[in-house]
């Protein structure tokens, strides 16, 4: 009750941000019980909350889900080990999914895309209960990744749109409201008997609730307009470290939320402690969102992402030199802080100097190299640790390359200016 009361509070403040487009908005996250709050202004006649608070409640919806299929498998009569096969496929939709969404995007528009593919994402939820064949949940699956593809792709360009300075405060509350919202979803397990319908319905509903904000709240859509391709050129001048910045991104964060709790349980960490220290990463990734902008125009996109590679390397030898609990704890928040500020940063380089027509194209690419990132993050972490290594060891090698590289372009580029 006490949980449910949070998440109610959550879903109120993000119907107050949406409602109050005058002048100031805030949102009020709850994680595990401990508050954490943001604030931010967002002048008037904005358009930015909308997509944010239909995108947040899809995450808590999707969180839900994404803890909840593992656990009802057995209860449909289904072998738990179709869990693996039901999330590579789910990342095989998202691939093929970024790939599909232009057209459709240059024809629907931003809201009615949007609406599309939350409806879609609830039918193959629906369709789950009533049809308990490992097959059809496959499919299921399959077109479910496609759909968040397109929700991704969606919102990412929605807030791209308009004014490159604000683009990366745009682009942090939507990564707090996505790992946020995501976070307090995977909260729901144990509230809601998993042996009826009910957690299907209290899904259903929030993605309907999400649905119900993009067509009721006034909000200032980008102006259609043809989808551009990029040229290959304009892509390796000025994306070659988005690119990176994103697969490295999809790499890391991959192993972190996947394979980082087993790892823990290997080190003696208890099941009792193995949710607050994930929830601490979750956080970390959260409040160092407020600080993005000023980051990159401090140091550039570039150097950042090479301090967020050094700091997220240092958390992780941390937690290989010492492994208590207040210093996994450290480690842990320090690496979320670090993990989750690369993806923003990236995709703000990535769509610098385009036109409003490419940037529907620049996020198709950004999201592909950081699925692809995703897809392949558990594989190379398997590798490490089929040779004798812990998880650790491969997470430390990709930061510190991808700090050396960073550093490297960067110098090239302050080379060239001064040239």
């Amino acid at each position: 009750m006490f949980l449910w009361k949070r998440v109610k509070s959550f879903v109120l403040s993000l119907v107050i941000l949406g409602a109050n487009s005058r002048r100031i908005t805030i949102v009020t996250l709850y994680l595990e019980g401990n508050e954490v709050s943001s604030q931010f202004v967002i002048g008037s006649n904005t358009w930015v909350p909308v997509p944010v608070i239909a995108l947040a409640l899809y995450a808590v919806a999707s969180g839900y889900l994404m803890s909840l299929l593992p656990l009802i498998l057995p209860v449909y009569g289904m072998d738990s080990h179709l869990a693996s096969y039901l999330a590579s496929i789910f990342y095989a939709g998202l691939l093929l999914g970024t790939l599909l969404i232009s057209p459709v995007l240059g024809y629907l528009g931003h809201k009615m895309s949007f609406i599309c593919c939350l409806v879609i994402f609830s039918l193959t939820i629906i369709v789950l209960p009533f049809a308990p064949y490992s097959g059809i949940w496959l499919v299921a699956r399959f077109i479910a990744g496609i759909t968040v593809a397109g929700i991704f792709v969606i919102v990412e360009s929605w807030l791209l749109e308009g004014d490159e300075t604000g683009r990366a405060k745009r682009l942090g509350i939507y990564m707090a409201a996505l790992y946020g919202g995501t976070s307090i979803g995977q909260l729901g397990i144990g509230m809601f008997n998993m042996n009826s319908l009910l957690p299907f319905m209290v899904i259903s509903l929030l993605l309907l609730l999400a649905v119900a904000v993009l067509l009721v709240i006034a909000s200032n859509e980008p102006k259609p307009h043809s989808i551009e391709k990029i040229a290959l050129k304009h892509i390796k001048r000025v994306c070659t470290p988005a690119l990176i910045g994103c697969l490295v991104s999809g790499l890391t964060l991959a192993i972190v939320m996947g394979l980082m709790p087993v790892a823990l349980l290997n080190i003696g960490v208890t099941h009792q402690s193995l949710g607050s220290l994930m929830a601490l990463v979750i956080i970390g990734g959260m409040a160092v969102q407020l600080f993005v902008p000023s980051l990159i125009r401090g140091l550039g996109h570039k150097l950042c992402m090479a301090g967020c590679a050094l700091v997220a390397a240092s958390a992780v030898a941390m937690a290989i030199k010492w492994q208590s609990f207040y210093a996994l704890s450290a480690s842990l928040f320090i690496l979320g802080m670090a993990l989750f500020a690369l993806y923003p940063i990236a995709i703000n380089l990535g769509c610098l100097k385009l036109t409003q027509a490419e940037l529907v194209s620049a996020t198709q690419m950004m999201l592909l190299s950081y699925s692809l990132g995703s897809v392949a993050g558990p594989l190379i972490a398997q590798g490490f640790m089929s040779q004798g290594y812990d998880l650790f060891a491969p997470l430390l090698v990709m930061l510190i390359l991808t700090c050396v590289y960073m550093l490297i372009v960067s110098g090239r580029h302050h080379q060239t200016v001064a040239g």
